[in-house]
């Protein structure tokens, strides 16, 4: 039996957001509560002619992490030789204003490994390993965290090798849709399950990759808890011995559904090993620069309330 939940069909127009006021801040809280732990296909926006007054929430915008390394493979299976459960995940990116698709943007993934750890950084201090250094967190962390790689935050650091397994960067397509291959992300200490991702526009294809241009959103993209406990009892995630901790706990997530990144997933819960599905559209402002610099966790510049529009979601089944 597939985890699944019909579709939500419904759409946000801007003008019925301005007339509502507070009453959307408070349909952004319902629906954040009722997304939290959804697995579906998401509500793909209907295309909308230029005079359209349809529009699509913005997608948060949230802290680049210290391991990011500029479109360093240009590949939709990133997997190379790691093991771990199969994860296609299906990206559509729009503009958020026009619901138009963008066509030929740049998308950049990357992640850890089922054990926690992330390519180009295996020797450097911290680079979460599956032993983790420090006391583990305790408590509901609040804000976007500070200092090293634990919590997500920090500065970017300097690739300690040449490997760059789960890193790829893809073009959308006319549809703005693109997919990449990969294995369900592990977890290290200080921070949830996972995938980091960039959109870049205005740039060029070249044979070389991709050139020039601007990055328009830096985010992260979540799994809810149910997928996790199912993933974590399987090898090899369990031989992963960092603590863990929940999306509830994570310092980084909005909390805010799927609005803050959180995956629809499709996957057989009795044999979640043979693979999930995870999609989601991501609403961005194409004219805008968005580079990790202005993101944040609960309460940031890229938590709830920076969007003005409420995100279309599933209940939960």
């Amino acid at each position: 039996m597939d985890s699944e939940v019909p579709e939500d069909k419904g759409q946000v127009t801007r003008r019925t957001v301005l007339v509502a006021g507070g009453v959307a801040v408070t349909a952004v809280g319902v629906a954040g509560a009722l997304s939290a732990n959804a697995s579906a296909q998401d509500a793909t926006p209907a295309a909308a002619s230029p005079t359209a007054d349809t529009c699509y929430t913005l997608t948060s915008e949230l802290v680049e992490g210290p391991y990011y390394i500029d479109a360093d493979k240009i590949r939709r299976d990133i997997t190379e030789d790691q093991e771990g459960i199969p994860l296609t995940l299906d990206l559509t990116v729009i503009d958020a204003d026009t619901c138009r698709p963008l066509r030929d943007a740049a998308v950049d993934i990357w992640h850890c490994n089922a054990t926690g750890v992330y390519s180009g950084y295996e020797a450097g201090s911290g680079g979460g390993g599956p032993a983790p250094t420090g006391p583990p967190p305790t408590g509901t962390p609040t804000g976007t965290p500070t200092g090293g790689p634990p919590g997500g935050g920090g500065g970017h650091q300097e690739p300690t090798d040449d490997d760059r397994f789960l890193r790829g960067t893809w073009h959308t397509d006319r549809h703005g849709r693109v997919t990449f291959r990969t294995v369900f992300p592990g977890w290290y200490q200080g921070r949830c399950v996972h995938i980091h991702v960039k959109v870049h526009v205005d740039g060029t294809w070249t044979d070389a990759g991709y050139e020039g241009g601007h990055t328009c959103h830096t985010g992260q993209l979540f799994f809810d808890e149910r997928s996790v406990l199912a993933t974590a009892v399987l090898e090899p995630y369990v031989s992963n011995t960092a603590t863990r901790t929940t999306l509830t706990e994570d310092g980084i997530y909005p909390q805010n559904g799927h609005e803050g990144g959180l995956l629809y997933l499709r996957y057989d819960r009795r044999r979640i090993g043979r693979g999930v599905r995870a999609r989601l559209t991501l609403g961005v402002a194409p004219d805008e620069t968005h580079d990790g610099s202005d993101g944040g966790g609960p309460g940031g510049p890229g938590g709830p309330g920076t969007s003005p529009t409420a995100s279309p979601s599933a209940s939960a089944d």
